[in-house]
């Protein structure tokens, strides 16, 4: 009868961290402290980041994750620190959401033409309907900005910002509040390609990031 207490102590943690009592074949952790987190569905690196307390970076590197490396539900990753308890989930905040659904032709930091592409260049239909990936208020739009065509730019909580270019339509005026889901705009086509697509960026202090660090796979 003693043992139970212990043994529903120690499912209760396992329950409460979602983690793996041994890491993954392959996975090297050199006697870092720390814990294995297993990926529950919906979780995005940034949301898992911020659960933890754990600077992004750090969890990308100590994983050893591509920049397009799509995270699934059921894997494990390890958390380089020793945790003595986890943030409130509401700490995470908004989680970011796919502006529109398609294929993605350019990833972050991949050769577009002569230049880096600092987002996703995400292939839809011509008109598909393009919804704000996060809550936030509507701080710039042009309808023809260099070879990006119709752009707006919605600024969010936490010093983010997303980007959302190559539009046919704008639907949203600058000052506007809008809500993560809204539809702000309408894929277009813009400089030298021909196909339609969106081109998407998430900044952070106007820093461009990896959207695939934020966006649920």
């Amino acid at each position: 009868m003693k043992m139970m207490p212990r043994l529903l102590f120690a499912f209760f943690l396992l329950y409460i961290f979602g983690c793996a009592s041994v890491p993954p074949a392959g996975m090297k952790t050199q006697g870092v402290p720390g814990i294995y987190h297993r990926v529950e569905k919906g979780q995005t690196l940034w949301s898992i980041s911020k659960l933890y307390g754990l600077d992004l970076d750090e969890l990308v590197r100590v994983n050893n994750l591509s920049g397009n490396s799509r995270i699934q539900a059921g894997q494990t990753l390890f958390i380089p620190k020793k945790i003595t308890g986890l943030r409130a989930a509401s700490g995470v905040n908004e989680d970011f959401i796919w502006p529109v659904k398609g294929s993605v032709l350019t990833y972050f930091n991949q050769s577009s033409g002569s230049v880096l592409s600092k987002g996703l260049d995400i292939k839809a239909n011509y008109g598909s309907l393009v919804a704000a990936a996060k809550s936030g208020k509507v701080i710039f739009l042009s309808d023809d900005l260099r070879d990006f065509g119709k752009t707006l730019i919605i600024q969010h909580n936490e010093n983010f910002s997303t980007v959302y270019a190559r539009n046919s339509e704008i639907l949203v005026k600058p000052g506007d509040n809008v809500k993560r889901g809204q539809i702000i705009a309408k894929v277009g086509i813009s400089g030298r390609d021909n196909i339609p697509y969106l081109h998407f960026e998430i900044r952070k202090k106007h820093i461009p990031q990896n959207p695939y660090y934020y966006l649920p796979q």
